[in-house]
């Protein structure tokens, strides 16, 4: 498939890029997409969540009322899950919550998302992004010239540019990560996917 290749302003540069279709042209795969997915946010968890049990309260350790005699039922605990301030009975307790998935998986997730986008005509291919100094409205001024100012966007760039990286971390709604970085989450995540063609070679590289 072939892509136009635009500038900084949005306009088109007369030259086109041509996407492997192994890699961005394949029948998208929903069960890895989901997968892959679903291990990334698993491995984003802290999993540091706990409550007390009833070993674990401090509370007095005195009968709550005698035996016999009440018309109620026994109760010799206030650590008790019953009473009020006792323990959390069956509480979180802190765990891991990542799992294994096999590359070859993560490699046809991230492919399926790839293709995805580009039948959906939501990826722009863009000439490599020079930026002299950190300047966020000259990022902004991209965005507007190509018409994504206003959707959740992922610029994926070959190699790690400071000034890019700077210029683009106080827009909310905007991602800029590597190529190498590239996973299903931040492409699933957005609505338009801007590549440099530097990232198209790493990508194809990468993944084919």
């Amino acid at each position: 498939m072939e892509l136009k290749v635009l500038n900084q302003e949005g306009k088109e540069t007369g030259r086109t890029v041509s996407l492997n279709d192994a890699v961005f042209g394949i029948d998208p795969n929903d069960h890895a997409i989901y997968l892959d997915v679903k291990q990334h946010l698993a491995n984003s968890r802290q999993g540091t969540h706990k409550s007390k049990e009833r070993a674990e309260v401090s509370r007095t350790t005195k009968k709550h009322h005698k035996q016999k005699g009440t018309g109620g039922a026994r109760a010799g605990s206030m650590k008790s899950p019953l009473q009020k301030g006792g323990g959390t009975a069956f509480g979180p307790r802190p765990r891991d919550y990542r799992f294994k998935l096999n590359k070859k998986v993560k490699r046809l997730a991230r492919k399926s998302a790839l293709s995805m986008k580009v039948a959906n005509e939501s990826i722009i291919v863009v000439e490599n992004l020079v930026m002299e100094t950190p300047k966020t409205q000259t990022f902004s001024k991209m965005l507007v010239d190509l018409g994504i100012n206003n959707k959740k966007s992922l610029v994926v760039v070959g190699d790690y540019d400071k000034n890019v990286y700077l210029s683009s971390r106080n827009l909310q709604g905007s991602n800029v990560v590597k190529a190498s970085e590239l996973n299903t989450y931040v492409i699933m995540n957005s609505k338009s996917v801007v590549l440099t063609e530097a990232s198209v070679e790493k990508i194809v590289e990468l993944l084919s």
